[in-house]
């Protein structure tokens, strides 16, 4: 990608869904494959992928797949075949985590770096540029300034920096979290978390007092940078990424076209910037983001550390205010809501918080209208008893709108390709040339003998109206020249197939035009890693990754969490969101506070979910938290099918490692 260009970087679930992502905007998806993807149920056959990239491909589009678990050493053979399969099906970039596919026959493929290999600091930036990373993402966690100082210590040439800007937010640094493994034996950096971020703990001080009750104080609320986005680009960002492998059809159209909407209102503004590929899209809707499941909105620590970032209430959607509870029937709720305008659907999903404040969910199956504008009554698809704390007064929320979802089940989108239509006469009769907005071009004769138009004034306007009928192409037309020597009769079922070929022509012309994506060389010699020692936290699971560093100079290599050798207790789970911050109780924050100054420490904290434990410390200087446990016994016995041995000694010497 060139350092103008603006690319949005589009989730799909599978081949349809990305197929919708590019109608959309998106300038590029990603896609899991048959395995080896950080999204266990999200997999799809190399067949669908090269369906996916074969659209994709018209539009100038760029399909990237994952293959972003780390690996045993019984995987890397497969996981080689299947990077050769993915590269024959067209797939233009392969993410990665592992550094040991960096060491093994991969194809000519261009290769990114997933979010899972933590990017935080200029130095490992520049690192993975450095051993042939083309684009790299970089932690959720950063502000614009850390962005702007990675941007600085790297090349815009030679590798594009990526940045999540929707979507779920893990509340650990990406590829630091290990909760899931130890508690479950399913591993995050194998695709499989089981979410432990998203349970309701109780929280209790260093004296055992109750901080926090039922709180689900590790689940952070949804990230969104709409407001943000320029001042991103300035700080050097180049390929936006909108999370969501997981999410439906109508998240990823929604979602896709409302930044399509954003970005190309900055592009008008800024000449010198650019789309990553071709066509202008329109929509059938208005794209809204609070339509589509979220846990409220965060721009997370993009503008600095900011108090209100987490969804500790409820994990849940608890969707827009509509109106407010005003009778509770034997089978019915009677609602008001806000605006009178506001239509209750059936199949619609309402909730209210409880006095516990947890979230309740109310499916309707049947509304109506009663009586008055603004004034509903539904009924529910379960029974009214079973709903607690139900009663007049309560605030209600909308958190699906079934006329929205029955609208993006439909065609919603169109993409279109400008193009330039040039109709010439010719001694044998008429050639159309047609040459698109990147500059491709084709043309089609037509042998034939022109009569003069019966109707000379009106010849020219449907000669043109009948070229620019490209129907259900991809293309639109930007103008229509004619070259005639005078007005001239050309019968419909001439002029047709013309436009037809010429069409037809120009999309091959755009298919043969097709390049892959350069893979980037590595320097020579190999660059030192930034550190010459790596703890279980760099993921290390197989002896080709392990190579990879020694030969990049680490020195002591320990093996992956998962590699089960570190039994004791140890961070599971490193983050810059704070317990301590959040619940007010930062010395930071008491810092110049009266009678406070002094008395708030950063002592360690303790969540409680069931019989699991867990401690929190804190690390004031980089301000982050460390979330503190053990592998479960249960976990521990169950061990690894392939037990790791590394070596101790670098390969091919006798330095002690």
């Amino acid at each position: 990608m060139l350092p103008h260009q603006l690319e949005l970087l589009s989730p799909a679930r599978d081949a349809d869904i990305g197929i919708e992502a590019v109608n959309h905007g998106a300038d590029a998806v990603y896609i899991g494959g048959p395995s080896f993807g950080a999204r266990t149920s999200a997999d799809n056959s190399v067949k669908e992928i090269a369906r996916l990239a074969k659209h994709a491909h018209r539009f100038g589009s760029r399909i990237f797949t994952t293959m972003n678990t780390i690996l045993r050493d019984d995987e890397l053979e497969p996981a080689r075949k299947l990077a050769w399969q993915l590269y024959d099906a067209g797939v233009d970039a392969l993410i990665i985590q592992d550094m040991g596919l960096l060491e093994i026959d991969l194809p000519p493929i261009q290769l990114h770096a997933s979010t899972q290999t933590d990017i935080r600091t200029p130095e490992k930036a520049r690192f993975l540029q450095d051993v042939g990373l083309s684009q790299i993402v970089l932690a959720r966690e950063l502000t614009l300034q850390q962005i702007a100082d990675i941007r600085a210590a790297t090349d815009p040439e030679r590798c594009t920096l990526e940045f999540f800007i929707h979507g779920a937010l893990c509340v650990a640094y990406s590829g630091q979290c290990f909760i899931s493994h130890a508690h479950t034996g399913r591993s995050a950096n194998r695709g499989d978390c089981s979410q432990a971020c998203r349970l309701p703990y109780e929280v209790k001080d260093s004296q055992g007092r109750i901080v926090a009750h039922d709180k689900h104080v590790l689940s952070m609320k949804d990230n969104n940078q709409s407001e943000n986005l320029r001042a991103l680009i300035d700080a050097g960002a180049r390929s936006f990424k909108i999370e969501g492998r997981y999410k439906d059809m109508a998240y990823v159209k929604n979602i896709t076209a409302h930044y399509r909407v954003l970005f190309d209102q900055i592009l008008e503004e800024h000449p010198e910037l650019a789309r990553a590929s071709s066509g202008e899209c329109t929509f059938s809707f208005q794209p809204d983001p609070d339509q589509n499941f979220n846990r409220e909105f965060t721009d997370y620590f993009v503008q600095g550390r900011q108090e209100d970032i987490g969804a500790f209430d409820t994990p849940k959607n608890p969707g827009r205010p509509i109106g407010y509870v005003t009778q509770v029937g034997p089978n019915f709720v009677e609602l008001e809501t806000d605006d009178p305008a506001t239509v209750i659907h059936n199949g619609d999903g309402l909730c209210y918080l409880d006095l516990q404040k947890e979230l309740t969910g109310l499916q309707i199956n049947r509304a109506v209208s009663a009586g008055k504008p603004g004034l509903w009554r539904v009924f529910p698809k379960d029974a009214l008893d079973s709903f607690k704390d139900l009663r007049k007064g309560v605030q209600v929320n909308r958190n699906r709108d079934m006329d929205w979802v029955r609208g993006l089940e439909k065609k919603s989108a169109e993409r279109r390709i400008g193009a330039w239509l040039k109709l010439d006469q010719t001694p044998e009769g008429l050639s159309l040339t047609a040459t698109d907005e990147d500059g491709h071009s084709a043309t089609a004769a037509l042998p034939c003998t022109l009569a003069p138009a019966k109707d000379p004034d009106q010849a020219d306007a449907k000669l043109r109206e009948g070229l620019a009928r490209l129907g259900e192409t991809i293309f639109q037309p930007i103008d229509v020249t004619l070259n005639l020597s005078g007005p001239r009769f050309v019968p419909a079922s001439l002029l047709n197939p013309l436009r037809r070929e010429a069409i037809e022509a120009l999309e091959a012309a755009r298919a043969a035009a097709w390049t892959r994506l350069p893979r980037a060389k590595p320097v020579d010699p190999p660059v030192a890693y930034p550190e010459d020692t790596l703890t279980y936290l760099a993921n290390v699971f197989n002896h080709q990754a392990r190579d990879f560093y020694a030969k990049h100079g680490v020195k002591v290599i320990a093996a992956a969490y998962e590699s089960h050798e570190e039994a004791g207790e140890v961070s599971l789970m490193i983050t810059k969101h704070c317990v301590r911050f959040s619940l007010s109780l930062c010395p930071k924050q008491a810092k110049g506070v009266t009678g406070v100054q002094g008395t708030v420490k950063a002592e360690p904290m303790q969540l409680i979910n069931g019989n699991e434990k867990l401690t929190l410390r804190f690390d004031c200087k980089p301000c982050e938290m460390h979330v503190v446990g053990k592998m479960r016994p249960a976990v521990l016995k169950a061990g690894q099918t392939s037990p790791l041995k590394f070596y101790r000694t670098r390969p091919g010497s006798t330095i002690p490692l």
